[in-house]
């Protein structure tokens, strides 16, 4: 490299815009998720799309609530939770579940499950117990023990996606 050519820098990452870094992280499709938990006082729930698998032995999962939630420590109390994949049909039911001082569950049909209330209409439940939470920045990570797993019983599920800040679904090329 000669004297006029200098080596790439990066930016510091405080200066880093956070609108800018959740819109360019929004051109990753994930998938959605409500995380669901009996609760003291009935069933608490969240919209969220920060989960991921971490390990297939022991099975683990990961999810990262913001430590400005009010419902994660709802969840955490009842230590068990169930992680309910959503299908391409529950956009409002996310958005009721995401929503704050409201009936999360008012008009919505639950079916129990061990580690707390299922959509009996989802792609997939993933039933989990706390294991352990670690600081991230304005958030928690949540890594969880899977303790009991299903899927839908059709092919034809159709599961919800977040990409650029909107929903929508996925289906396979043939």
């Amino acid at each position: 490299m000669s004297e006029a050519e200098s080596e790439p820098t990066f930016a510091d990452h405080a200066e880093i815009d956070p609108r800018h870094f959740r819109d360019v992280l929004g051109h990753l499709p994930t998938g959605v998720t409500a995380v669901t938990a009996h609760g003291k006082d009935g069933p608490v729930g969240m919209a969220a799309n920060s989960v991921t698998s971490v390990s297939l032995d022991p099975p683990l999962i990961l999810l990262c609530p913001s430590k400005t939630s009010e419902t994660w420590p709802l969840i955490r109390e009842a230590q068990t939770f169930c992680v309910n994949v959503m299908a391409a049909h529950h956009a409002d039911v996310t958005r009721q579940l995401a929503s704050k001082d409201a009936d999360r569950f008012a008009g919505i049909s639950v079916k129990d499950r061990v580690a707390g209330p299922a959509l009996p209409d989802a792609v997939a439940w993933i039933e989990c117990r706390l294991r352990d939470e670690h600081d991230a920045g304005d958030h928690t990570i949540v890594v969880a023990e899977v303790l009991a797993i299903e899927a839908a019983s059709t092919e034809a599920a159709e599961p919800l996606v977040f990409f650029r800040g909107i929903y929508g679904s996925f289906l396979p090329r043939d």
